[in-house]
């Protein structure tokens, strides 16, 4: 009986430090393993036949910078929008989503948050993405005046974006692509659920708890078979919106990464319909 008892409670204390040892790991490692930052390419970022001019737009006070792309629309009139990729790749793997951004009738600015691409190598965090979003905002206000401006975020970008657009109200319209509730929520679809990770998570990317001070037109995408994002978390965003003017695209069958390219059509009306877009956006076509 007594070695039976030894032996439970070895298992036992061998669990809980396995546990201690993991929750530590993600406290101190949680930025990069939501940010996954790569500097290297994307695989067809060359072949995508697409070339964007370059900005750089310093950020913070220790002379750090964002690499840029920007897209220019044809229209010469058209309004500007900020786009903000998710984790993992850099601006180089969302050329073709800037791509059906720019044929839809806007001015692209993309960034590169700090630790991402030829970015400032820093370790990315939740904090530090707010501010590149914000300086990236505040240097589309001086370089292109009196142009009204939209925020498109996808995926991670998508809370970043929910994050600005509660901190600039001015922005003339929201878009969220396959944009999660929150990371807590996002841990219980993840190998660490069975760990006390919300006792440690510092970085939360709260959307929900944002997305009713979000005043600005929204529109909020979502594909039915998003393996990454669960597609219920992009109803729950879209029930939880107060927004006036809001929109919902279902996609029937769309992934985490194809929904302006499955669903083109539809993001053109949705444009159209919530952001006043000018007509010139008629003439695009997807990529």
């Amino acid at each position: 009986m007594n070695r039976a008892r030894f032996a439970v409670r070895l298992v036992a204390t061998l669990l809980l430090a396995a546990c201690v040892a993991g929750c530590a790991y993600v406290a101190e490692k949680q930025g990069e393993l939501i940010f996954r930052p790569t500097k290297d390419e994307w695989w067809g970022f060359r072949n995508a036949n697409v070339a964007y001019e370059e900005r750089w737009i310093p950020v913070g006070a220790n002379g750090e910078k964002l690499h840029a792309f920007w897209a220019k629309a044809d229209d010469p009139a058209a309004p500007v929008l900020l786009y903000l990729h998710g984790a993992r790749w850099n601006i180089t793997g969302s050329v073709t989503r800037i791509e059906r951004w720019r044929k839809l009738g806007f001015n692209v600015l993309a960034i590169d948050y700090r630790g991402f691409g030829r970015s400032t190598d820093v370790s990315p965090t939740e904090s530090l993405a707010y501010e590149d979003a914000e300086t990236a905002w505040d240097w589309i206000g001086r370089a292109e005046p009196g142009r009204s401006r939209v925020i498109v975020g996808h995926s991670l970008g998508g809370a970043i974006a929910a994050e600005l657009a509660v901190r600039r109200p001015e922005a003339t319209g929201v878009v969220l692509e396959a944009t999660f509730t929150s990371i807590r929520d996002m841990v219980e679809h993840t190998a660490w659920r069975f760990m006390p990770v919300g006792l440690i998570l510092t970085q939360e990317f709260n959307t929900l708890a944002k997305i009713s001070r979000i005043q600005a037109p929204l529109l909020i995408v979502h594909g039915t078979n998003d393996a990454i994002v669960p597609y219920e978390m992009g109803e729950r965003l879209f029930s939880a919106a107060t927004s006036p003017r809001k929109r919902f695209i279902r996609v029937e069958g769309g992934s985490h990464h194809n929904l302006s390219s499955v669903a083109f059509e539809q993001y053109r009306a949705a444009v159209l319909e919530l952001f006043r877009a000018p007509r010139s956006i008629e003439a695009g076509a997807p990529s």
